[in-house]
């Protein structure tokens, strides 16, 4: 069974700064594609940014200059570095990511609890 935990959430002020982290473990041969999403109160789950086992990086336009994605292969982890937070930010983030499984190497989708991250004066 594979499981994504993610952690680095909290309430900072407008103009601060966190560091979200995903972490995979299980049955994996190989993680494919990880990234983040994002909830706000009374709003529909919006795609924040993904990066590919290559490396190829697809953020939303308005988190470029503020948001960077990045992963490191051998932790099974991928990071969401977030500069400049505004209100407008405050939501749950959501890891996902499709993984090869070990064994059988089925392809499959999983998702994390969620973080939750607050701006606020």
């Amino acid at each position: 069974q594979v499981q994504l935990v993610e952690s680095g959430g909290g309430l900072v002020q407008p103009g601060g700064s966190l560091r979200l982290s995903c972490v995979a473990s299980g049955n994996i041969f190989s993680i494919n594609v990880m990234g983040w999403y994002r909830r706000a109160p009374g709003k529909q789950r919006e795609l924040v940014a993904t990066i590919t086992n290559g490396g190829r990086i697809n953020y939303i336009d308005s988190m470029k200059g503020r948001f960077t994605i990045s992963r490191d292969n051998d932790k099974k982890t991928v990071y969401l570095q977030m500069n400049g937070l505004e209100p407008e930010d405050t939501a749950v983030y959501y890891c996902n990511a499709d993984i090869t499984l070990s064994i059988s190497l089925d392809r499959r989708n999983y998702w994390g609890q969620g973080t939750q991250v607050t701006v606020s004066s």
